[in-house]
């Protein structure tokens, strides 16, 4: 529990000291703490402030009171996103180790919108994040309004530690330079294809169309009960890849994959095909992991519009926006672990009963 505390204090207010009435480091921990318990927009984590305020006063200043929603949201704005990033970064090594050191092997990156932070004259937050394969995100980059995912993926790339880890991206991310970077820091890539690499993806899709040559790859499937239908899930994977033009262009670049997902429901079947390149040698059981493993990224987005209801957040200065969609991350994190007392129970429903008696919660929360 101090750990959390001092790292709050360390946190860098560049606000006139004279005229500052309410602490950044207790707004952080409200903001926080609001996460858990939940309350998704500015007003409604004043408003947990207010209520718990006799139980925050145990472990926070507070020295004029509760701040108002407005004040919070101002704070946030100019908090430095590097800070909460590496405050995420403690506290995950924290629950890490509480685990037996959880070890990512697989990260998926991808973007997302924050719906609710466009104007009439600006364009919404647009966030690529990395989430590994236990759905724990590690890392994200606010792409820059002028910019797209494409350069601000090496950015996120090129601060986290990668090592080891296979990375998996949709095909917006599928570009030489990315695969390079991926490459020198010693990590491995699962690239999605589509048209925007010149006929790669014509070239890989016609190799795939061969069943003489299809008999001849790796396989493997899989077939479970989805969304209430049936679902077979199937994977190809080949090292023949001399005869590809481009092979040359991607450093490192050893096998392609394709994957046909067949769902079966209410009498109704559809058929999803979709085409990769990656760096991984012949394995199509670790490829299947990690195509697989890329849908943490699509759930963990899932979480923040549903659960913490983020596209419903009118927040239209963008830092403060992206400082809220960091903390919340933090609370997913932190989610994922906290016991509630009951088995099976969702994230929504897990805040929803912390909230009931955050006090009860509360020191088994932060000493995960």
């Amino acid at each position: 529990m101090n750990n959390i505390f001092r790292w709050l204090s360390a946190v860098v207010d560049l606000r006139q000291q004279a005229k500052v009435k309410h602490l950044m480091k207790d707004i952080i921990a409200i903001v926080f703490f609001a996460s858990l318990a939940n309350a998704n927009d500015w007003v409604e984590i004043h408003c947990f402030a207010v209520f718990n305020e006799r139980f925050l006063r145990k472990y926070l200043e507070l020295p004029n009171g509760i701040p108002s929603h407005d004040t919070i949201q101002r704070v946030m704005s100019i908090v430095s996103p590097e800070y909460l990033q590496s405050f995420r970064k403690r506290w995950d090594e924290v629950m890490s180790g509480s685990t037996g050191g959880r070890i990512r092997k697989m990260l998926g990156i991808d973007g997302k919108t924050q719906c609710g932070n466009s104007t009439a004259t600006q364009k919404a937050n647009h966030i690529v994040s990395a989430v590994d394969e236990k759905g724990f995100c590690v890392g994200e980059v606010r792409v820059n309004d002028k910019s797209n995912e494409i350069t601000a993926i090496p950015e996120l790339l090129s601060s986290l530690n990668i090592k080891g880890n296979i990375i998996t991206i949709d095909a917006m991310g599928c570009q030489t330079e990315i695969a390079r970077i991926i490459r020198s820091k010693r990590a491995d890539y699962l690239l999605a294809l589509k048209g925007n690499q010149g006929t790669l993806h014509d070239d890989v899709t016609l190799y795939f169309s061969d069943l003489e040559l299809l008999n001849k790859c790796a396989y493997h499937k899989t077939r479970e009960k989805s969304r209430g239908g049936i679902e077979l899930r199937e994977y190809w994977q080949t090292e023949d890849i001399g005869w590809l033009s481009q092979k040359k262009d991607w450093v490192g670049l050893k096998s392609i994959v394709m994957t046909r997902n067949t769902i079966t429901k209410n009498g109704i079947t559809t058929t999803e095909t979709r085409y990769f390149i990656s760096s991984l040698p012949l394995n199509i059981e670790e490829i299947a992991f990690a195509i697989r493993g890329h849908w943490m990224v699509e759930s963990y987005h899932w979480h923040l519009d549903v659960t913490f209801r983020e596209d419903a957040n009118q927040t239209a200065d963008k830092w403060a926006a992206y400082n809220l969609n960091i903390m919340k991350k933090i609370a997913i994190n932190t989610l994922k672990l906290a016991d509630v007392g009951m088995s099976k129970v969702s994230l929504s429903k897990k805040r929803y009963i912390i909230s009931l008696d955050f006090e009860r919660f509360f020191e088994t929360l932060i000493e995960i």
